[in-house]
């Protein structure tokens, strides 16, 4: 059967470059499809009622139900559902060692960051440390408009003319105090969970104030069973007297991105051995392998394999079974091995139940547990000290977590080489803690940050996103002053201690905005900016991350510029991407582009000049070469 010219002209011509950050509803559309061919309408929707039947449930919504809302809740998914189409802009000036770092520090909505960040760097991130607003009462800032947030960011930073939506505040004299707070962090933790891997984890510091509703909203968005622990740690040593109880502790809740990761090796590493913990180490029977500490080496009778059940001859002479309710935690053998080896404790006079000997020189640690004291992660108070060798003003930002905190939360993880983000980096605590601790063991772990560019009123850091760029360059100061020339632990390259900077901004690329009026004045000034449709001011750069963004790459992801057919091309990832700016292509040109093969192709629709031919030309050179995508933007 022959096909139209029509049919053959949509083959030939190129897609265009999906400028919109990742759409969340449709993916998951498309997996309850996958999942469930039967609930698809004919019209291609979903009917739930199928979904229903086939999941053998009748489920009656009229009936009250267990679980958390508030208003504003179903707003949330909106917000959720809604995509992006914003960019982050580069800013080299404003880095250190841009063209090199895996770092990144992006200035901009948080909320609008984590939808730009979907594509990228989805299943990706290993750990997320967040300090969100406490909703103590004081102001905290949040979109009055959430369905136009990106927007209300431009407006509020400047970059486009307020008509009225600004960011707004919450106090504890608001009729929805609890409902704003929730409203802010429904949506952030909901996407924030799309980037984590199967084996990550989130921290989140918290206080009383909305504990209870935080540990709830992550039961529904990580599942109840990915629940960690709430760990305790004391902010401040002296009770302010004027408090009939003063709060001296705030928490960390932790939860994994999925429950199965809990329990499994490479989720959770084990921390230093505390100086308390160091000192129940010591040499009774003055072995050769040095001090050791006793340990249990029972186990769960109802767990236990037959074998676990035998009596053991005590150097006492008297002989014994496990103790009651208990079995051995090792098989008969075992237990030979070890008792030959030296490695079972009998108590001084040889009558005590075994136990296991841990030898210090043997150890890697010890497991974390959930009460954290001052002298394993700092308090508010050596927070703020922190600052002072660093900007002699302990005071230039408030309520900053102690260095020490995140630290221990990063060491936590068995992975020296994950990719950590903050997206409320706040003065930079994290990073500062990840260089620091990159610096300690010789790890490889990278850095994302998202803060918004809040006023300080100020004149020397007039916003908080200035100071945590300026706090991490100062550290980053810091330790290469302190350390020269020296190589890092291992004797490999130096560590990598710069970061990218990116703003949040319009895309570059102005789209067709449907919601405009249609009176013919108006189209014919969209019709106008079409014409030319990269924004005035947008800069190479700017236009290559954006597409490096939107498809799906990382923004550390290596770029090469090739010289092709005399003009300039960019290669990604060692040639899987080519993105070509010229805006006067030649069959030359995309001949030589087509010869390298690669697995993606993104040119300027500009570049084609209206030249029909040669851009179905391209595109049956590409298909011809084994390209899989041709896009145009």
């Amino acid at each position: 059967m022959s096909k139209s010219a029509d049919e053959m002209k949509t083959e030939l011509e190129p897609e265009k470059l999906d400028l919109r950050s990742h759409d969340i509803a449709e993916e998951r559309r498309q997996e309850l499809l996958r999942l469930f061919p039967e609930i698809r309408t004919e019209d291609g929707k979903l009917a739930f009622d199928r979904l229903k039947l086939a999941l053998g449930e009748a489920v009656d919504v009229g009936k009250e139900r267990y679980g958390l809302t508030w208003p504003g809740k179903a707003e949330c998914f909106k917000v959720i559902q809604t995509p992006s189409l914003g960019t982050l802009r580069p800013c080299p000036e404003e880095s250190v060692s841009f063209d090199t770092t895996e770092n990144l520090i992006i200035e901009g909505d948080n909320l609008e960051v984590l939808k730009l960040l979907q594509k990228s760097y989805l299943g990706r991130v290993k750990m997320i440390y967040i300090d969100p607003p406490y909703n103590t009462g004081n102001d905290f800032i949040y979109p009055d408009n959430y369905s136009e947030s990106l927007q209300t960011y431009l407006e509020y930073t400047g970059q486009v003319d307020a008509e009225g939506k600004r960011f707004g505040t919450n106090t504890d004299t608001d009729g929805r105090f609890h409902s704003k707070w929730l409203n802010m962090m429904y949506p952030r933790l909901y996407l924030a969970r799309n980037l984590l891997r199967d084996d990550g984890v989130i921290f989140i510091s918290i206080d009383d104030n909305e504990v209870s509703n935080l540990r709830r909203l992550c039961d529904e968005v990580f599942g109840e069973e990915g629940f960690v622990a709430t760990i305790v740690w004391r902010k401040k040593i002296t009770p302010d007297a004027r408090q009939d109880i003063d709060a001296t502790h705030d928490y960390v809740v932790v939860y994994c991105r999925s429950a199965d990761a809990l329990g499994k090796q490479g989720t959770f590493g084990t921390i230093p051995l505390s100086d308390e913990r160091r000192k129940s180490f010591s040499n009774p029977d003055n072995d050769s392998r040095g001090p050791w500490a006793s340990v249990d080496m029972t186990g769960m009778k109802g767990r236990a394999t037959a074998d676990q059940f035998f009596d053991v001859a005590l150097p006492s002479g008297r002989v014994i079974g496990p103790p009651p309710g208990r079995s051995w935690g090792v098989a008969p053998a075992t237990f030979a091995k070890l008792r030959a080896d030296n490695r079972i404790w009998f108590g001084k006079d040889g009558d005590g139940v075994p136990r296991m000997k841990k030898f210090l020189s043997e150890s890697t640690g010890q497991n974390s547990a959930t009460w954290w004291t001052e002298d394993q992660s700092g308090t508010t108070e050596s927070a703020k000290k922190a600052l002072v060798p660093l900007f002699a003003d302990p005071d230039i930002f408030d309520f900053p977590k102690p260095v020490d905190l995140v630290r221990r939360c990063v060491m936590m993880l068995g992975d020296p080489s994950a990719i950590v983000l903050d997206f409320f980096a706040g003065s930079g605590t994290t990073a500062h803690a990840v260089l620091d601790l990159n610096r300690q063991d010789g790890g490889r772990r990278s850095l994302v940050l998202a803060q918004l560019p809040e006023p300080t009123g100020r004149d020397d850091f007039r916003t908080i996103a200035d100071i945590c760029k300026e706090r991490v360059r100062r550290v980053i100061r810091k330790m290469n002053d302190e350390d020269g020339d020296k190589l890092d632990l291992d004797g490999a390259k130096k560590q990598d201690r710069g970061f990218r900077v990116f703003k949040l901004a319009e895309s570059n690329f102005m789209t067709w905005e449907a919601s405009k009026p249609k009176d013919p004045e108006a189209l014919a000034k969209q019709l106008e900016l079409h014409v030319e449709h990269i924004r005035d001011g947008r800069n190479a750069g700017d236009l290559l991350y954006e597409i490096l963004l939107k498809s799906g790459f990382p923004l550390t992801t290596p770029i090469e510029t090739l010289t092709l057919a005399g003009k300039q091309v960019h290669s990604i990832a060692s040639g899987a991407l080519l993105v070509c700016l010229n805006r006067e292509l030649t069959l030359d040109l995309v001949r030589a582009i087509a010869d390298r093969k690669p697995e993606r192709v993104v040119c300027l629709d500009a570049g084609f000049a209206g030249n029909d031919q040669l851009k179905a030309n391209a595109a049956q050179l590409f298909r011809a070469k084994g390209v899989t995508s041709f896009k145009t933007v």
